[in-house]
């Protein structure tokens, strides 16, 4: 999921140059490296070409925390980078309302303090209530919160605004996946990958409702590591379905091939430690879980309250304790 994904734009600027590198960026498409990383130029241009275009800050920091959602980067240079950027923006622009859900997703995901972050996402709506980029990653917080309808009445509202966007399911599915509505989720994820079948995200959320109701995942997960280019999550999604199944090699395999990756660029101890969970080896899963912590990981908050890959961990006191330590939201 991409923390700033719509077609609001507003302007800020008189350069044609600069608003049409920004225009590009926009268009980008972002689930990916290569898709992040032209998106970045594009914003960089923009600002090069115009230093006071407020929202080619926004859109900067929204790639460096794409890079760190996707795990392409690690915490410490994607999200510390993208806060440093969305202070420019506000410095530029204090009223700009995309800059504000930005500084909404960085409490949440990075700074994990939750009462602020849905401070800054109610700020940034009473700024501009029509503003997709600040309702969807709203939707999907109170997903996460467990506010099954508010979650959903801000899709209701992200149609209305946006009619033609057919990610409104794709964050439908990201509403669900956080609340384990498994049925609902499915239904949602086979809306999404029939709109946009080469939409990894789509696939990867189609195989965890398949994983959830104990149906067949693996093909699924499959084409999520394909699309994706390998994106450690549905790869970790991928071992976990393997081991489920009795495929304990292919499952260990994964995890080798991810220890070894490790030593040369960023892995995602929590990633890892997923898989270790799958395998059994509870000591090893909160070991990696713990350098997850301590590196304040996104993917703690993001994942630990929903994801079933660690649903074994779950009854132990260690993970009660990681829960506490995080200050989860009950």
């Amino acid at each position: 999921m991409s923390a700033t994904r719509s077609c609001q734009i507003a302007t800020h600027t008189l350069n044609p140059e600069a608003y049409d590198a920004y225009l590009r960026g926009r268009s980008s498409e972002r689930p990916t490296l290569q898709g992040i990383e032209k998106a970045k130029r594009y914003f960089e241009e923009a600002i090069q070409k115009d230093p006071a275009f407020a929202l080619a800050y926004v859109g900067l920091a929204g790639c460096y925390l794409d890079l760190g959602q996707f795990r392409l980067l690690p915490p410490r240079d994607s999200y510390r980078r993208g806060k440093e950027i969305i202070q420019k923006a506000l410095e530029l622009d204090e009223t700009l309302a995309e800059a504000h859900g930005i500084l909404a997703f960085l409490n949440w995901q990075w700074d994990w303090n939750w009462r602020t972050a849905e401070e800054e996402y109610r700020y940034a709506l009473s700024l501009n209530p029509n503003s997709v980029d600040v309702r969807v990653p709203l939707s999907w917080y109170l997903g996460w919160r467990g506010r099954r309808d508010e979650a959903l009445a801000e899709v209701a509202k992200i149609r209305e605004l946006d009619p033609p966007n057919p990610n409104t399911f794709l964050d439908e599915a990201a509403i669900y996946y956080h609340l384990r509505d498994y049925r609902a989720m499915l239904d949602a994820s086979r809306k999404t990958v029939a709109l946009n079948p080469d939409n990894w995200v789509g696939h990867y959320f189609l195989a965890v409702a398949y994983d959830g109701l104990n149906l067949e995942a693996i093909p699924e997960y499959q084409k999520a590591v394909e699309l994706s280019e390998g994106d450690t999550d549905p790869t970790a999604g991928l071992a976990h379905a393997y081991a489920s199944v009795g495929q304990r090699a292919n499952a260990e395999k994964i995890l080798r091939d991810l220890l070894h990756k490790s030593k040369t660029s960023y892995v995602s101890p929590y990633m890892i430690g997923s898989i270790y969970a799958g395998l059994g080896d509870k000591n090893k899963a909160f070991d990696f879980l713990e350098k997850a912590y301590q590196e304040r990981s996104p993917d703690i908050p993001w994942f630990l309250k929903a994801d079933l890959r660690i649903d074994s961990l779950r009854s132990d006191p260690r993970f009660q304790d990681l829960v506490r330590r995080v200050g989860l939201p009950q």
